[in-house]
């Protein structure tokens, strides 16, 4: 069994800070991508950011220049720095991994259970 757990939302003034982070266990093979996505009640979850295994990453245009992805492999965790936060970035924050359970199988898609971040003007 797999899980996927994320910390370290909250509430934070405009301008502020947040650091998420996800963390992966269970009986997991390797991971593959990481991301990071949020949804806001009544439209669809987006991508924030993502990683992959080696390091690569990509941003969705509201998030370049503010937002930094990282992970530690060995540690099977993600994180996401949030810097300059204004009011627009208020969203229940998920994590994805793509797991591979055993050598051979294909990545399955993990979520966790999303952490709340508010941001007030």
């Amino acid at each position: 069994q797999v899980q996927v757990v994320e910390s370290g939302g909250g509430l934070v003034q405009a301008g502020g800070s947040l650091r998420l982070s996800c963390a992966a266990s269970g009986s997991i093979f390797r991971i593959n991508a990481m991301g990071w996505y949020r949804q806001v009640l009544g439209k669809q979850r987006e991508l924030v950011a993502g990683i992959s295994s080696e390091g690569s990453t990509n941003y969705a245009d509201s998030a370049k220049g503010r937002f930094t992805i990282s992970r530690d492999s060995a540690k099977m965790t993600a994180y996401l720095q949030m810097n300059s936060l204004n009011p627009e970035d208020t969203a229940v924050y998920y994590c994805n991994a793509k797991v591979i359970l055993s050598a051979g199988y294909y990545p399955r898609d993990y979520w966790g259970q999303g952490t709340q971040v508010t941001v007030s003007s």
